[in-house]
């Protein structure tokens, strides 16, 4: 285990070295700086009497709160849980070719360390720096909003590690891609194409309706079968971030899902990669 988090440290200090921790917390902290400065909320007894955004009315109707900012955390929800695996595809696709490049892989497997710690050292650092990313963006809107309003909810930071979750099985393809060919645009085009299989697979149900019945049918049910629900994923997490009933049938079902894919594309690319020769 001292291998796999020695790898994760190498692979934040890397990320460091590269400004790429600066410029992340600086984007998230510019975002949420604007948010603050520009959203202006009237609050009177627990109910928004009206709010502006960048000196614009957006509403003047009297209603509660939590309702009133239901809209706003599902918004916001989303854009934490797609913009940040989208981010994380373009920002983090360089990590695993960069350090399997010819030269620096030979030097790694030179040290005392098992083939599969460098994979799962880079995986956990890579997700070190996506859960940190998360948790700073989804807290500065909770107080944010929480000051501003005095409403005060869990909801946006959950769906963030819901969003980290999805991330672990979208980085999980783009890792294995890494150990067949070092390529980060090869990396995160495998990673924007499970993102995308991944919002199919959440709507197979209404989709699979619109194929002719048949063989197509079949197959497109077994293929999006294994595939990690991702857009169900993001609807809950929205319900979740507003506080509603969710919409999904089984949270717990979701995530059984997405894990077993997640470790079931890792360990083919670990046993690629203790096969492979350098």
């Amino acid at each position: 285990m001292r291998g796999v988090v020695g790898i994760a440290g190498y692979v934040l200090r890397e990320a460091a070295s590269r400004k790429f921790i600066l410029a992340f917390l600086l984007g998230v902290t510019g975002v949420l700086v604007t948010v603050a400065l520009s959203l202006r909320i009237e609050v009177v007894d627990g109910a928004l009497a009206a709010s502006r955004l960048f000196g614009k009315v957006m509403s003047r109707d009297i209603v509660a709160v939590d309702v009133a900012l239901r809209p706003v955390f599902m918004a916001a929800a989303s854009l934490v849980f797609y913009g940040g695996i989208l981010f994380g595809i373009v920002a983090c696709s360089d990590f695993a070719p960069s350090l399997l490049s010819p030269g620096r892989v030979e030097h790694l497997l030179a040290l005392p360390l098992r083939r599969w710690h460098l994979l799962a050292g880079t995986f956990l650092g890579v997700m070190t720096l996506a859960l940190a990313g998360s948790v700073y963006g989804s807290l500065g809107l909770v107080l944010i909003f929480g000051v501003k309003t005095g409403y005060w909810t869990t909801g946006p930071l959950i769906a963030a590690l819901l969003a980290c979750v999805s991330f672990a099985a979208v980085y999980a393809v783009m890792l294995t891609t890494a150990t067949l060919v070092r390529s980060p645009a090869l990396c995160a085009a495998m990673g924007g194409l499970t993102l995308v299989l991944g919002v199919v697979a959440g709507y197979r149900t209404n989709i699979s309706p619109f194929i002719e019945e048949g063989p197509m049918r079949a197959a497109f049910r077994g293929v999006t079968l294994v595939l990690p629900r991702l857009s169900a994923l993001a609807s809950a997490s929205m319900d979740l971030a507003a506080s509603v009933p969710l919409t999904v049938d089984s949270l717990a079902m979701l995530l059984a899902g997405v894990f077993v894919f997640g470790l079931g594309v890792l360990s083919l690319g670990f046993w690629w990669f203790e096969g492979k020769d350098y």
